[in-house]
């Protein structure tokens, strides 16, 4: 079982950066992939971005170039590193976990979900 802590949205103008923490329970954290989706009001939860437990990354094309994502197995804490954000950035950020998912864009995969944080863009 793992608990997911998402912290780190927040209100931010267009061009700004936010860095969103996930903080996971449990010792086998370095086992899990890990994963960023949201979610904007009226639409579905997509996927933004994972890294698997050897360090490949994987991002939605509207984000590549401005979102980074990475680990810190030590921390047992994925982030999620956002530079450039635009209004269409707003949404819910979720952090997600799977120890052992193929099709990482598949929300239904993903076996454990934080409860969001809200990030805002203002124009």
């Amino acid at each position: 079982q793992v608990q997911l802590v998402e912290s780190g949205g927040g209100l931010v103008q267009a061009g700004g950066s936010l860095r969103l923490s996930c903080a996971a329970s449990g010792r086998t954290f370095s086992s899990y992939t890990m994963g960023w989706f949201r979610q904007a009001p009226g639409k579905e939860r997509e996927f933004v971005a994972a890294i698997r437990i050897g360090g490949s990354t994987y991002y939605a094309d509207s984000v590549k170039g401005r979102f980074t994502i990475s680990r810190d197995n030590a921390k047992n804490t994925a982030y999620l590193q956002m530079i450039g954000l635009k209004p269409d950035d707003t949404a819910v950020y979720y952090c997600a976990a799977d120890r052992f998912i193929l099709v990482l864009t598949q929300t239904t995969a993903w076996d454990y979900w934080g409860q969001g944080t809200q990030v805002t863009v203002s124009s």
